[in-house]
């Protein structure tokens, strides 16, 4: 079978996927603009370049569509020179509303395209006015549904298309849901597994031995993954607790929303606003190379994941897998991972009180906390082991090549292992 793989990214969510069908014999061909890193052995790498930037005259509401059209022709040109090549595959994997799938079909006539559709935009009801309503202005009403505009017609144009939760799947326009698989990305639950071992292991400096170690870790320190109210409930712990040491992992950036308006970020912002805290017992380490970050989720007493409704990070799942104790947001998309005091312990986003309250519990009642992890690795395993959801990716892509449709019926639970073999990523915070 023949592949193409577009993301902006290189490897984006296609990782895995594509050294599993190159290590098969699978010829698998990846057109990206940026990322770094080797390929995987089998996979042929195609860069293609946007002529230039949107313009700053464009309308503000299509600046991201400008974009995404320019990666879209970049690609299309990319596509054309290995169609004069030869190459045709058999089926088109692209990574929706960021461009490069736009006008592959047009390239590939008749081949049919898988969409990787994360996210759809709605101005109400979701993320964009979840911290409050007033964030949203009547210019925010009118530019974040017109971010939809590259998504609809990569909806239009595909023959099929995965999203990895149903939280996301309920995103969608109810006319596209049927053609939308809900197929998460999975995780390494043989890598990603419960490790003893010592808080000296982790090696970081003003780190004692005797910690009560409380575990962040999101792509970047902001509002959307609830880095403000994780502060404030470390601040009231940390009062009361003289032995509690927070372990943040991220960029001080925002990625996500808005932010900070003065131009600052958060963690500066955070620090200001808590002139109390011992920030002798804040370790912010940055983005850690895989093991360092795996060796975090394996050694925490309580892990903290905060949301606004959005996208799911992969670092919840991957700290579910390393058994971790969880207290989430009490918000859907967690709500669809953890069940409050089965698998995990959920507080009200919005009050720091109620999260520091959920961690101390943890930390408190260690027989708890044990049970929990145990109910969330089970639970990783169950729901999103890759060696379970790799041949299921595998599957619809095949069943897309043949027929251009590819609806797969819901598998039994299974927890065996499959003959194809996992690539860990080379590093963390692979969150969105």
């Amino acid at each position: 079978m023949k592949v193409l793989f577009a993301h902006r990214f290189y490897p984006g969510q296609y990782g895995r996927l594509a050294a599993a069908l190159a290590a098969r014999g699978d010829r698998c061909v990846f057109l990206h603009a940026e990322g770094e890193g080797a390929p995987a052995p089998g996979i042929e790498i195609r860069r293609y370049m946007p002529a230039r930037a949107a313009r700053a005259e464009t309308h503000h509401y299509l600046q991201g569509m400008e974009t995404a059209v320019l990666h879209g022709q970049a690609a299309y040109r990319a596509a054309r020179e290995l169609a004069q090549s030869g190459f045709r595959p058999d089926v088109i994997c692209a990574h929706a509303g960021f461009g490069p799938g736009l006008y592959l079909g047009e390239a590939f006539r008749g081949v049919p395209t898988l969409g990787y559709f994360e996210w759809f935009y709605r101005a109400r009801g979701g993320d964009a006015d979840f911290h409050d309503p007033a964030d949203v202005s009547p210019d925010d009403a009118l530019r974040i549904p017109t971010r939809n505009a590259q998504l609809l017609l990569e909806l239009e144009t595909c023959a099929r298309g995965l999203t990895p939760t149903a939280f996301q799947h309920a995103q969608f326009p109810d006319a596209y849901r049927p053609k939308l698989e809900i197929l998460h990305d999975g995780v390494d639950t043989d890598a990603l597994q419960p490790l003893a071992g010592t808080i000296a292991e982790l090696g970081i400096a003003g780190l004692p031995d005797d910690a009560e170690v409380v575990s962040y870790a999101t792509r970047g320190l902001e509002s959307y993954r609830g880095f403000p109210a994780f502060m404030s409930a470390i601040a009231e712990l940390a009062a009361r607790r003289p032995k509690l040491h927070a372990l943040v992992l991220g960029e001080d950036r925002t990625f996500y929303g808005r932010p900070p308006p003065d131009g600052r970020g958060w963690k500066e912002i955070m620090l200001e606003r808590l002139p109390g805290l011992d920030r002798g017992r804040v370790h912010f380490l940055g983005t850690l190379p895989w093991e360092g970050y795996r060796r975090v989720l394996q050694t925490t007493q309580a892990h903290v994941y905060l949301t606004v409704p959005f996208v799911l990070s992969w670092s919840l799942i991957e700290a579910m897998a390393c058994g971790a104790p969880i207290v989430g947001s009490d918000t859907a998309p967690v709500r669809e991972v953890i069940a409050d005091g089965e698998s995990g312990l959920l507080a009200d986003f919005h009050a720091p009180s109620a999260i520091a309250e959920r961690i101390g519990a943890l930390l408190d009642d260690r027989a708890m906390a044990a049970r929990l992890g145990t109910a969330a690795r089970a639970t990783a395993i169950e729901r999103y082991a890759a060696r379970d959801l790799l041949p299921r990716h595998i599957a619809l892509i095949e069943a897309v090549a043949r027929d251009g449709q590819g609806r797969m019926a819901t598998p039994k639970r299974t927890r065996s292992r499959s003959a194809v073999s996992l690539q860990s990523a080379p590093r963390l915070n692979r969150v969105r």
